[in-house]
């Protein structure tokens, strides 16, 4: 016996959708506008199709499916690189919008993106045998930073992960913690629309020296940090 699985989701609107699936590699197996809106994109084995849905609001949209994938990185570079062509930039807030990648505390590394309809589209590699949750970090810096990210990037409470943040920021944080630190506040700022505290924790981050391994270690953290900084009015 074989199954298949493909998620059904909501969109504002069928050629918006396609366009941001085609971008970021997609195929179209399936195209249709009349009698009602509705298509079919595929990419390997994984299949999304879409319904346009008369009066959606895409803001409050709860859509969401998990994608695993043997080759996370590769997607979320072959992702970004769509993005960047199709939007000159890699879109940090907003709908679409695309969030860092990184390890989770539940054995899976994985980023979130948000389509045009703002269906959560999660992507996901195993990275442990052990997919159970692991418990909240005992230290106090590395608890933070856990708590932060949780608020900020999963439930989207930017303003609690922000208090958070500025509380650790505020006490004696060893460098390579402090830079995480300062790239997710930077994060939350953008989504706070403070831009300009956004430009500020970032020169702050970039002013701190950090040896190989450190620089090893929070690539992703730095990645996101390019993408914060190509968004930013100014830059």
């Amino acid at each position: 016996m074989s199954e298949k699985l493909a998620a059904m989701l909501p969109c504002r609107s069928i050629p918006e959708t396609v366009d941001f699936y085609k971008a970021i590699g997609f195929e179209v197996t399936f195209y249709q506008e009349r009698p009602y809106a509705y298509a079919v994109v595929q990419h390997g084995d994984v299949e999304l199709q879409f319904a346009a849905l008369k009066g959606f609001e895409p803001a409050e949209s709860y859509g969401a499916c998990y994608i695993t994938t043997d080759d996370v990185d590769g997607l979320y570079a072959k992702f970004r690189s769509g993005l960047k062509q199709e939007l000159g930039r890699i879109p940090t807030r907003g709908l679409p919008r695309i969030g860092p990648l990184k390890d989770t505390t539940y054995g899976m590394r994985q980023f979130i993106m948000a389509d045009p309809g703002g269906n959560s589209i999660r992507i996901g590699q195993p990275i442990s045998e052990d997919l159970h949750h692991s418990p909240v970090p005992k230290d106090p810096v590395a608890k933070a930073l856990h708590m932060a990210s949780l608020l900020g990037d999963s439930k989207e409470d930017y303003a609690a992960a922000a208090k958070i943040l500025d509380r650790l920021l505020s006490s004696d944080v060893p460098p390579p913690s402090r830079v995480k630190a300062l790239i997710l506040r930077a994060a939350m700022a953008v989504h706070l629309d403070d831009t300009p505290l956004a430009a500020r924790l970032l020169s702050e981050a970039d002013q701190i020296p950090l040896p190989t391994p450190d620089r090893t270690s929070l690539a992703d953290d730095l990645l996101r940090a390019e993408d914060l900084r190509d968004n930013l009015p100014d830059s």
